[in-house]
């Protein structure tokens, strides 16, 4: 056996993440940049198929493309967020739409961040470290004593 670098870790260790994406080339590229990151890698080609394993299984972030047939990413996660089960799952929306409408309307809907395609790996792996990191953070800022200013 070959000696090879070591993973990176940063906030994987394990976790799992759920691609959803119609297009294939994407899915296998998202999935290898998330592998090499240290994820449990599962995916879906579409809304309704992300809803199912979500309620069978809820993943630790979920990366959601916004154009797809059937149900597309932003009735996707409405549903998401309408769902007690997984309303609070961190939501990356990756979508080859750039506007500043698009943006605002992926935060409108409810995701914890948006990143347009293609991104590179060290652009996935820092939208995936501030999502994951932003409830542990809050966890810490809230449970941090207050400094006393007299």
């Amino acid at each position: 056996m070959s000696a090879q670098a070591p993973r990176p870790q940063a906030v994987a260790n394990g976790k799992t993440a759920l691609i959803v994406d119609d297009d294939r080339d994407c899915l296998t590229v998202l999935r290898s940049m998330l592998e090499n990151q240290g994820f449990m890698v599962r995916a879906a080609q579409n809304g309704r198929q992300a809803l199912e394993q979500l309620q069978a299984e809820p993943p630790d972030i979920v990366l959601l493309d916004i154009m797809m047939p059937e149900m597309d990413g932003l009735q996707t996660l409405e549903r998401i967020r309408n769902d007690p089960v997984t309303a609070r799952l961190p939501v990356i929306l990756l979508s080859a739409k750039a506007g500043d409408e698009d943006m605002l309307a992926g935060y409108q809907y409810g995701a914890d961040y948006y990143m347009t395609k293609p991104c590179t790996t060290r652009q996935l792996q820092y939208g995936i470290t501030l999502v994951l990191g932003k409830g542990a953070g809050s966890a810490q800022a809230e449970a941090a004593p207050t400094p006393n200013h007299t």
